[in-house]
Order: structure tokens, then C-alpha cells, then sequence
């Protein structure tokens, strides 16, 4: 990590790979994750932690599935929302986006529980960003 001020535009920028996020930085414990996405991830909870999202270009959608039954929530650019932890969820971006992601250091791209992943999403724990 860098103690330099960082473009998120040029972070953006360093890579191409769909659903593989990029660790900015570091607050505390937590990863702060950059990632480009499109079409769909994978239906997954994370059990012990919220995950936060921030869309910085574009639009995505977070299926959910709640005690009250399924919903999807819309977020346009500039918008958060904060996944409650044991929620299962599917993030999906049809005509792609770019987000911002807060969770914890560690914390897997795949949750604790989830379907089979496909080949287009990356089951990490983030990667070093290299710009």
C-alpha cells in the first residue's frame, strides 16, 4: 500500500479482467477493492460481515434474498448500498460497471456460502494492484 494519493480513474484503468478486485488500500482491517464487473457473479452470503458497495461508473443490481422474500435493488453511479452479513445476494451489472467495495481483509469474493462458480468470476481475496 501506498502512502501516496491514488486516481481510482488510473487504478481503474491498470487492469481488465471482469469480477477480479483490486485492493486500493487498507483502513484498519478492511479492504478497500476496486473491480470492473459485467453480466453476473455468483449467488453467495457472506456469514459474519456487511459488504458495502459503491458504484463508481455505470449501474448494478443486487439480487437479495430476504425473510420478506427476493428483491433486487438498482444503484446508478454514485450510489451505496451495504449488503447486511448472512444475507445471500447476486450482484449483476447487464451493460457493465465499475465499484468500490469495503469488507474485510480476507473476506472472499465468493462469500462463505455460495453456488458453483462460474469461470468468469474470480474467487479471491482481492489482489494487489500493480500501477
Amino acid at each position: 500500500m501506498s502512502n501516496e494519493p491514488l486516481s481510482l480513474s488510473k487504478a481503474l484503468a491498470s487492469f481488465d479482467v471482469l469480477w477480479s478486485p483490486r485492493i486500493v488500500t487498507r483502513v484498519n482491517n478492511y479492504d478497500v477493492r476496486i473491480a470492473k464487473v459485467e453480466g453476473e457473479h455468483v449467488w453467495h452470503a457472506h456469514d459474519d460481515t456487511d459488504e458495502f458497495f459503491l458504484v463508481l461508473d455505470g449501474q448494478l443490481h443486487i439480487s437479495l434474498r430476504e425473510p420478506e422474500g427476493e428483491r433486487t435493488v438498482l444503484l446508478p453511479q454514485g450510489a451505496v448500498f451495504t449488503v447486511p452479513r448472512g444475507t445471500e445476494h447476486r450482484p449483476y451489472a447487464p451493460s457493465g460497471a465499475a465499484i468500490l467495495m469495503f469488507e474485510p481483509a480476507g473476506t472472499p469474493t465468493v462469500g462463505d456460502r455460495h453456488d458453483e462458480t462460474p469461470d468468469h468470476v474470480d474467487s479471491t481475496t482481492g489482489h494487489a494492484l500493480n500501477i
